[in-house]
């Protein structure tokens, strides 16, 4: 039988080791993707960090001392860089995809 003070102790390395094999498949996920599917994975996760900055958006208002309004703030500055840089890549990666403006005949022959 187990005490409340094992599970307690058991906590901290059952944590680390959940944190641990979510980087393993996660790192194993991402490097099997494909390029075709990069960018509307790359849309999804976006729409995903959306969520995310609203939700620090609401963390901050909720905030009651000045520690939660400082790291509420912080959060919402992450979230914002992490979601604008997640569009900057998301438009080069479908520039990649576009092709080269095709020159009209008129234009080649002047």
């Amino acid at each position: 039988m187990t005490t409340a003070s094992t599970v307690a102790a058991m906590a901290p390395m059952a944590v680390l080791t959940i944190f641990l094999l979510a980087i393993f498949v996660g790192f194993e996920v991402v490097s099997k993707v494909s390029t075709t599917l990069h960018t509307p994975l790359m849309s999804g996760a976006n729409a995903i960090h959306g969520i995310i900055l609203v939700g620090a958006i609401i963390v901050a208002d909720k905030a009651t001392s000045g520690l939660e309004t400082t790291l509420s703030i912080v959060a919402v500055v992450l979230a914002t860089i992490n979601m604008v840089g997640g569009f900057v890549v998301t438009d080069r990666m479908l520039e990649m995809f576009k092709g080269k403006p095709k020159v009209k005949k008129e234009e080649v022959a002047k």
